[in-house]
């Protein structure tokens, strides 16, 4: 089937129509996206919501499920989703993610992670959500995936002025939904975020401020009830 047109673009991918009800997903560093479709596959056997996908023509390319829909960023914009309603949504598909066990890792106290899970790779289909974009996923502790959750949100409110205002509205119920910041690795989120080479200068730079504010929501220090 013949590749259409560009429809989306991110940092470090491409994604074209592929047909009426497919896209392909290009990196342009030619990644190799076979462990990302033997992720995707393993959490849509476990009922998690996630694209259907396929592998692509080449190690770079992967084939995806066309979804219809706003991202959650969109909806946050549009007015026809809140920030309460989307922290709420945030945290329960992160909640979702960790009780599936690991693929492939021996340690009982990992889970897959996403690593990336925000409003933008959040769509609302009329089926419900589906997260997208697991090219960062891999296995590790789930503390390490809510704290970049929160750090990408703040990092967003602090260095974005388009998604300022959505990001400083969903963070604070995010951060309560999960049970505050007390099981989250923190430190290193900060570092991988650091280390992110497609991150801008002035994003690195608001890394500390980015820590500060997720740790000055009220009721960030505490820890979840009965965990």
């Amino acid at each position: 089937m013949e590749i259409g047109e560009l429809i989306g673009a991110g940092r470090t991918a491409d994604v074209f129509a592929l047909g009426e009800d497919r896209v392909v997903r290009r990196y342009r560093d030619g990644e190799d996206t076979s462990e990302e479709v033997a992720v995707m596959t393993y959490l849509a056997a476990h009922g998690y919501p996630v694209p259907g996908v396929w592998p692509g023509a080449s190690a770079g390319e992967l084939v995806m499920q066309r979804l219809s829909g706003p991202t959650m960023r969109e909806a946050l914009v549009a007015g026809t989703l809140d920030g309460e309603q989307a922290g709420e949504l945030l945290a329960d598909l992160l909640l979702r993610l960790h009780a599936i066990p690991a693929r492939v890792g021996a340690d009982p106290a990992h889970r897959i992670v996403h690593l990336d899970l925000h409003p933008e790779n959040v769509l609302l289909t009329p089926d419900g959500p589906v997260v997208i974009d697991w090219a960062t996923a891999q296995e590790g502790p789930p503390g390490l995936d809510t704290a970049m959750a929160v750090l990408i949100l703040a990092q967003a409110a602090l260095t974005i002025p388009a998604a300022a205002e959505v990001a400083r509205t969903v963070l604070p119920t995010l951060i309560r939904q999960l049970g505050g910041t007390a099981d989250m690795l923190l430190p290193e989120a900060r570092a991988r975020r650091a280390a992110n080479p497609t991150l801008a200068d002035e994003e690195i730079a608001a890394l500390d401020e980015a820590v500060a504010l997720i740790l000055a929501v009220p009721g960030a220090p505490g820890r979840r009830s009965g965990r």
